[in-house]
């Protein structure tokens, strides 16, 4: 229903836990490369328990690449640097939601690219930097999937 795409993420446990949020929620994730770990790191596994098997998980060579092949209908893209607020937006089944790495977030070439409209931000206190990466794509999916009334959920 939804498209989670993780670029160019760097900790294992962080994918691991969407990894089981995507399994969970019906969402596809797509890892764009390079990423900061093998996808056999004993701590990805750990982190997504057995749910890679029940999980759609992508692996992309470049954001190009995740484009040409998914063709999403709209790409938001997640960033502390974002005007709009993640629930001022109304989504639609086959968004796509693209986070930036861990410790760098997302580019700014790709945020221009996507335009101000397209990049979103969580409400947080003034004062801190962002939320950790699994409960940030939490927050996206969910309130998205919400939307849907939890289309396909028991």
């Amino acid at each position: 229903m939804f498209h989670v795409v993780l670029y160019q993420p760097e900790i294992p446990p962080n994918t691991g836990n969407i990894i089981r949020l995507c399994a969970n929620t019906g969402a596809q994730l797509h890892l764009i490369e390079p990423l900061g770990f093998e996808l056999d790191d004993v701590r990805l596994k750990r982190a997504g328990l057995d749910y890679h098997e029940y999980a759609e998980v992508r692996q992309h060579t470049s954001f190009d690449s995740f484009l040409l092949g998914v063709q999403p209908k709209r790409l938001f893209g997640l960033s502390t640097k974002g005007k709009r607020n993640v629930f001022d937006v109304v989504y639609q089944p086959g968004d796509a939601f693209i986070f930036g790495p861990e410790t760098r977030g997302l580019p700014q070439e790709l945020r221009e690219g996507l335009g101000e409209d397209f990049v979103l931000r969580l409400p947080m206190q003034p004062t801190n930097r962002s939320l950790n990466l699994a409960n940030a794509v939490s927050v996206v999916v969910y309130e998205a999937w919400r939307q849907q009334g939890f289309a396909g959920a028991e």
